[in-house]
């Protein structure tokens, strides 16, 4: 598959990292050679330095045989008119990241399509989900729903109080248990289980269930004792924050501690007086105790600096908050600020790449999500009629190895797969894909 990507920056070049080791056919435009020149020297890609604008450097670059164009610089408009182009000059597909949230809403999408560009991506949108979803169950590191949560997959760190630690998965999650364990996080190890695997303590453990099943998952992982989210202080208050309050469920209320005195007016002028918006930083331990910390189930930090969003949930722990969320846009600070216990970790890069990443796809995709953590994907794959998938039960499909079917949703309603388990087409299958190239996975559904 050819993709171009024009914009050697956080998104472009992590989108490069991580389609690279698919070994697809890449190349890397941008017009500062300073961008591209780490980056060609790590990875199996090549780099042009032209911007995408350049009717002439798209041509050089092979667009009319372009199978995707991924437009993610920091400059909107050239992003669009670059989608516009490549369009026209024969790239098959197109996708701009764009600043405007008026972009991406449902009735102006057919008019960007009209005009080349296939689809858009606004990161500080994405972001904003995934920390409502983290929001919303306070014991839980990580949520993602199958059509509206007929299917729930919950990222869990496991504690003394967990009930199912150290027995053989066979033993505790069989073909009749409400739940299936997709994946473990194990130190700096990844483990896609068998049945004889067991649960440890501290491990960072992915579920597999259905909504109703939430609750007896929250017992016997020991989970009970966790308040619910009612109070949230946000550290910052850039788009990211904006759109994650104004997203915020009407039970929750919500402070913003922010430094920039001009950028609190216009936080004040965004939330009027629905949402109190605080002048100050939000390490200082004075005022967070003076704007009721200790009364406070969750804590977001989401400044531009990694250090300072880890130091600053560090902090927010150590005076009782419960469950932090950090922004860490920064890969090299991810391990520390999983090692440190942080909680939720948002990385925008991550999101954006994984809402690219399934444009890549020829089968019916409806969700990819990359899952930083523990450096695997999770995909939501529809089987045509007669698929390879659809031949066979799930024992017999011979799987590859690294590869694990987490459960269906058939006509609305959620189900897991066991070995016995016989695929349909029109199913939504849930695939977790660690070390795998997903390209493989897909033509076992086309």
């Amino acid at each position: 598959m050819k993709i171009i990507i024009s914009g050697a920056y956080a998104i472009g070049t992590f989108l490069a990292k991580l389609l690279s080791r698919n070994m697809q056919d890449i190349i890397l435009m941008d017009e500062n050679p300073e961008n591209l020149e780490k980056i060609s020297s790590e990875y199996d890609l090549l780099t042009m330095e032209c911007s995408a604008t350049n009717i002439k450097g798209l041509k050089d670059a092979g667009v009319e045989h372009t199978d995707l164009f991924i437009a993610v610089t920091p400059n909107e408009s050239a992003n669009i008119a670059a989608c516009v182009m490549a369009h026209q000059l024969g790239a098959k597909k197109t996708v701009a990241r764009v600043d405007n949230s008026e972009y991406i809403e449902e009735s102006n999408k057919e008019l960007f399509r009209k005009m080349g560009v296939d689809d858009i991506i606004y990161p500080e949108i994405l972001a904003a989900k995934d920390i409502i979803n983290g929001l919303k169950m306070s014991w839980v590191r990580q949520r993602w729903d199958v059509h509206d949560g007929a299917l729930v997959m919950l990222g869990i760190k496991l504690r003394e109080t967990c009930e199912i630690l150290n027995q053989p998965l066979k033993d505790i999650s069989g073909p009749d248990d409400p739940y299936h364990v997709v994946a473990i996080k194990r130190n700096d190890e990844t483990i896609i289980p068998g049945g004889n695997d067991t649960l440890q303590l501290y491990d960072l453990v992915y579920f597999m269930t259905t909504k109703q099943y939430i609750p007896y998952i929250r017992r016997i992982v020991g989970k009970e004792q966790y308040v619910d989210v009612q109070n949230v202080i946000f550290m910052g208050g850039g788009k990211t924050a904006a759109r994650a309050v104004k997203m915020l469920p009407e039970y929750m209320n919500a402070k913003i501690i922010e430094l920039n005195p001009a950028r609190c007016e216009v936080l004040n002028d965004i939330f009027s007086e629905d949402r109190l918006v605080i002048n100050g930083d939000g390490r200082d331990i004075g005022l967070l105790q003076e704007e009721g910390i200790r009364h406070t189930q969750a804590f977001v930090a989401l400044t531009s600096n990694a250090e300072t969003n880890i130091l600053a949930c560090l902090t927010a722990k150590r005076l009782g908050v419960r469950k932090t969320v950090a922004s860490v846009e920064n890969f090299d600070y991810v391990g520390t600020a999983d090692g440190l216990d942080i909680g939720t970790i948002i990385n925008k890069k991550a999101l954006a790449a994984s809402h690219i990443y399934q444009m890549m796809l020829d089968a019916n995709v409806a969700n990819v999500k990359f899952l930083m953590s523990i450096n695997a994907d999770v995909a939501e794959f529809v089987p045509v009629p007669d698929a390879k998938i659809t031949r066979k039960v799930v024992r017999e499909l011979n799987l590859p190895k690294g590869v694990t079917i987490g459960g269906l949703v058939r006509n609305g309603e959620g189900m897991l797969v066991s070995g016995n388990t016989q695929i349909e087409a029109g199913d939504s299958v849930v695939v977790f894909c660690y070390n795998v190239d997903m390209k493989k996975v897909e033509k076992l559904f086309i």
